[in-house]
Formats: C-alpha cells, structure tokens, sequence
C-alpha cells in the first residue's frame, strides 16, 4: 500500500487520527468478535464506570518498518500479559493474550500506509486500552468493558531526541507501596499530571518519584524506568515493587548482559549514590532510551560526566543495540520480532 504523504522525518509525538481501530465488546460475561472500525469517536453513557471511577488500563508499543522493508511489532506478548496483569488488578475481565496480539496484527496491517518507512526515525505508536463501559453509581466494576487499540505514526518522544535531558527529584509520590505502581493504569499517569506541568514550567525535562514509603530510593520517571551505568560500566536498574515492569527495560538489560557482555545489577537504587555514576537514561517504548545529563534535587545538581551534548558511550551502544534488534539490523531473540509482513 502506498505510504500517506507526511514529513515522516519532523512528526512529534503526538495524536493524528489514522484509518482504522480495533474494537471489541465484553457484555453478558464475555468478550464478543472484535472488529476493525473507521470511526475515531467513542459514545458512552454519562455514568460509565471509566467516567466515574477511572476504571481503565492501557499498553504502548511500536511497529517499525525493518531495513528489509518489513513491518514487524516488538514483544507483543509481553504487553498482553502485563495488560492482563494490570486488568486483574483493576477488576477489568481479561483480554486473552492470544486474541490481543492478533488484533494488534489486524489493526497494524489495516494502517499499514500509517507506518513510517526505514530510516526516517518515525515509528507507528499502538496504544491498546481496556475501560469500564457500562452505567456505575455505586463504587464497584463496571459490567460491560471495550477493549480497543488505536495507531498513530509519532516521532521522538522528547522534542530533541537523544539529547541529554535534564530531571528533578519531584517532591510528589508517583504511587503508594502497595497500590498501583506496577500496573499500567490511566489513574496513575493522572496523578502525575500535576507534577509534569509544574516541571515543564520550571524548565525540567521530566519528574525522577522516590520510593513512597522512605523517600530515600529512586523509583522511575511520570513515564519511564530509569536506568545507571557506573564508572566501570556495569548497568544498574532501581528494583522496587512500585515501579512499572517496562518491557523496554527488560529488553535493555538482556541486550546488557547477552550482546554487550556487561555487567547487570537489578537492586534498590538509593538517591545518595546517585552522583557517583557516569551515566543515567530513561527507557521505555515511547523514548526508547532517553540520556539524561543531570538531576537537580531541589536546586542541587547531579552531573553525570558523559554530559549534557550526546548519549554516554555505554548508553549509546545499548540504544544501538536495541533499536539495531528492532530495525532489523542486528539478529532478534528468537520471538521478539512479530513479523506483519
């Protein structure tokens, strides 16, 4: 199919509206056909449960286009099963691993003239969500839940790309020791709206959470793990039970161990050790890896000595690496490339 005529190379990240969604119905206790639609709109009665009680949970990954022209998705299942983690948790019904990788398949393939071609830096964003649809008054789940993935071709996620960016230690907590950290729901980025808008004005970048329960230990960003690399090159990724299981993360600390031969620690990450590594990055599907240059925690800065100009060497060879795995150039694992076509 022929691609749509955009300036694949300048798109930002943002919302443009593409031919088609995936949607299905669960009603009278079960999940109905599924189907591809046109229409972008969403009618719901006023009292739907996502409406009321913020009854929703969402996924995000990528189709990219391969240097051999394939379009291919990346680790599908494991956005079905951390959407299913995240449904359970939510008391939303199950979509089943199996039929959500195959609907992301369908709804890619229908907007396959959306998915940026090799080369240009742009990528076709999925974004699956699952809410509660039906009337609630009372505090309890919804009935009747749609489960819908919508595409939309975006650029970089940060405006200057792999630019070094600049964070703070945010003075807010992004979720509570035993909530809803490490699931992927729309209450959670709800809550750290707030925190963003205030940062931005302020000239940051982004918001680094520190542990809910001692503030000592660093958590993850309003929309991404965090990872450090120290002076001897060993990566090092903050463990906590609040913090989102980022795929991209898990993928970097594979490519770390297997195709770098790097050193690997998944350990709580104190913020008073923080100044003594030489690199730090964002990771997650949206930035794929983002370096950061510094931390100002409350008006103190953190510098990392790879810089505020480029990526460190270490961060860069494993954002190579990845979207090397991605793009086809570097031979995948076996199953994280789902091929389209």
């Amino acid at each position: 199919m022929e691609k749509k005529n955009i300036d694949w190379a300048n798109l930002g990240f943002g919302y443009r509206t593409t031919d088609y969604r995936y949607v299905s119905y669960f009603k009278d206790g079960k999940w109905d056909d599924g189907a591809l639609i046109t229409d972008p709109n969403i009618t719901m009665n006023e009292c739907a449960g996502v409406l009321q009680y913020s009854q929703s949970c969402f996924e995000g990954l990528k189709a990219y286009t391969t240097e051999q022209g394939h379009i291919v998705i990346f680790r599908p299942d494991l956005n079905a099963e951390r959407m299913e983690s995240s449904a359970k948790r939510l008391e939303i019904p199950v979509f089943p691993k199996d039929r959500f990788v195959k609907a992301v398949e369908e709804t890619v393939k229908a907007n396959d003239a959306w998915v940026p071609p090799y080369g240009t830096g742009a990528t076709l964003y999925i974004r699956p969500y699952m809410f509660g649809w039906s009337p609630v008054i009372g505090v309890k789940p919804a009935d009747e839940y749609q489960f819908r993935i919508l595409v939309t071709p975006v650029g970089p996620y940060f405006k200057g790309g792999a630019k070094p960016i600049t964070i703070r230690v945010s003075d807010y907590d992004r979720a509570a020791p035993r909530g809803t950290g490490n699931v992927k729901a729309g209450l959670n980025y709800a809550m750290s709206l707030y925190a963003i808008v205030d940062a931005h004005q302020k000239g940051f970048d982004e918001n680094i959470y520190l542990d809910p329960a001692t503030r000592t230990y660093i958590e993850e960003t309003g929309g991404a793990n965090v990872i450090f690399i120290t002076k001897d090159g060993t990566l090092v990724t903050p463990k906590s039970d609040s913090i989102l299981p980022s795929i991209t993360r898990r993928s970097i600390v594979y490519v770390a161990e297997h195709y770098l031969g790097m050193k690997v620690e998944e350990r709580p990450v104190a913020l008073s050790e923080v100044k003594d590594f030489a690199e730090c990055g964002l990771c997650g599907t949206a930035a794929v890896i983002s370096p950061v240059g510094k931390i100002n925690d409350h008006g103190k800065e953190i510098c990392f000595p790879a810089g505020m100009e480029k990526m460190g060497p270490y961060t860069q060879k494993l954002y190579d690496t990845l979207t090397g795995i991605q793009m086809g150039r570097i031979e995948a694992p076996e199953g994280w490339i789902h091929v389209i076509e």
